[in-house]
């Protein structure tokens, strides 16, 4: 999975599984272009942590559902990097409610974050990516898109669930100048907003429930690593799914 002189993107990259995935890519050859909201310190550690292994980063500050914010993220690409081979949509958010309780504005903060900014990451990274005639783009999702949430998450699993079909459209369309669109849907990883969504107690009721356990980032990291390489050269408009036997399809 040599990334080598790739430079890649990736959205919400300060910590958890962007950051895990961001890493990742840099132990695999790439210089990463880090986004969050803001710089502070989980954004620093990532940047230590991608130059020790040798590579080059570069921090980006912008709210993904915000068009203008978007478009100058990727001028700032475009202008100063010259180039994008890799985009990773991992910014995600939830705010866990039943159904009665989700307000619109919770539906649409979720909805947007998790699914429209990965349209206009992916509409962006594309026009670069077009007239580079090649390029990676992995969305990432999560098994509830398949599955459904048990309870409290019907924003979550809907934007989850969408970005499939956002997937495989856009695969449909950038094959055309040589770019793979992918998804991964990780199961239970082992994260900052994973535990404070489900609890030491949660966690580990889930880990019983998953013949191999709980997942870590780096599981994810390497499956979104071998969707950006030239080894998933033939592979378009797939999920890859990394749940450790959770949910089969």
């Amino acid at each position: 999975m040599n990334l080598k002189n790739r430079v890649a993107l990736v959205t919400g990259a300060g910590k958890g599984l962007g950051k895990g995935i961001a890493i990742e890519l840099a132990t695999q050859g790439a210089d990463i272009v880090i986004n969050d909201l803001q710089y502070g310190e989980d954004v620093e550690t990532v940047e230590h942590q991608i130059r020790a292994l040798g590579r080059q980063s570069w921090f980006v500050a912008a709210d993904i559902t915000q068009e203008d914010a978007v478009k100058e993220m990727f001028s700032f690409v475009r202008n100063e990097i010259g180039k994008l081979d890799i985009l990773v949509n991992n910014a995600g958010v939830d705010r866990p409610a039943d159904i009665f309780s989700t307000s619109l504005e919770d539906w649409n903060f979720v909805i947007q974050t998790n699914l429209t900014g990965g349209f206009l990451c992916a509409k962006y990274a594309l026009e670069l990516m077009r007239n580079q005639q090649q390029g990676k783009i992995v969305n990432v999702s999560s098994v509830v898109g398949h599955q459904g949430a048990l309870k409290g998450h019907v924003h979550y699993a809907s934007s989850k669930s969408g970005l499939f079909g956002l997937t495989k459209t856009l695969a449909r369309t950038a094959a055309a100048f040589g770019v793979n669109v992918n998804a991964v849907a990780p199961g239970v990883i082992e994260t900052e907003l994973s535990l404070k969504t489900h609890g030491e107690a949660g966690m580990e009721t889930l880990r019983k429930g998953i013949p191999l356990g709980l997942g870590n980032v780096k599981d994810v990291g390497m499956a979104v690593a071998f969707l950006c390489s030239d080894a998933a050269r033939y592979i378009t408009g797939v999920t890859l799914d990394v749940n450790g036997g959770l949910y089969f399809r």
